[in-house]
């Protein structure tokens, strides 16, 4: 929705099976609605301290609380000290390595299935790539070329006005994939091993808004966040190619 256009209605309309991707419902209405088997993905939702209320109750706080007794070292996401933050990032990776042992005792060509036309598990890992090489790389480190061309770009990146040219045209082998990612995340734990209460309070520019600046910390919660979210994506979807292949 651009500025000039005005909140729209929808009454007695049938939206039944309808889906919407990267679309802002952020303060949307919804009175007498049937939301029966919905599927709602609102990943920022309490990382903005935002609220969803359903029939009066914010269920936010309860939706957080159960992904985090689901994910054992989510909680830790926003870890406040170097401490904190090693910890956490050893939380993920491990739950990362679980995903990756997981993936490997399924059918081959698994890693490159897309389910409902999201990212397949090899695309996630590349993903990951891009988040670190943004945020560590780019953001922190201050490197002026930080993408490694295997990273997998959101689907507005171009539209955005990025430059997509940089990134690999060709399908990588999923053992190219592992071994970039395997890069990465050795470049984070080697950050943190040496991260101290002053590194972390550094400012640096906003990779998406270089006007603004933003603490390395909050790089780095990013980075964590990123790797939580995007290995719940990779989950459900392995859960549902099991669940085709049963």
């Amino acid at each position: 929705m651009t500025t000039n256009e005005q909140p729209r209605e929808f009454l007695d309309a049938d939206l039944r099976g309808a889906r919407f991707e990267r679309c802002d419902l952020s303060g949307a209405v919804m009175r007498s609605v049937d939301l029966q088997a919905a599927d709602i993905d609102a990943p920022w939702l309490m990382e903005e301290g935002g609220s969803l209320l359903v029939n009066g109750i914010d269920v936010a706080p309860l939706v957080q609380a159960e992904l985090d007794r689901r994910f054992p070292g989510r909680s830790e996401r926003r870890a406040a000290d170097p401490a904190g933050l090693r910890s956490a990032y050893a939380a993920v990776e491990d739950a990362w390595a679980a995903a990756l042992d997981r993936v490997a005792g399924m059918p081959p060509g698994t890693v490159d299935v897309r389910v409902d036309d999201e990212w397949s598990f090899a695309q996630t890992l590349r993903h990951l790539v891009l988040a670190t090489d943004i945020w560590l790389r780019g953001a922190v480190h201050g490197i002026e070329d930080p993408m490694h061309p295997i990273g997998q770009p959101h689907a507005e990146y171009a539209s955005d006005g990025y430059d997509v040219s940089i990134f690999s045209a060709t399908h990588p082998s999923y053992a190219e994939v592992l071994a970039v990612r395997a890069e990465r995340q050795a470049m984070v734990r080697d950050y943190l091993a040496s991260a101290t209460p002053e590194g972390l309070a550094t400012e640096c520019p906003h990779p998406w808004a270089p006007e603004r600046r933003v603490a390395a910390i909050h790089c780095l919660h990013t980075i964590i966040g990123e790797e939580w979210e995007h290995l719940r994506f990779a989950l459900r979807d392995l859960d549902a190619i099991e669940t085709l292949e049963a």
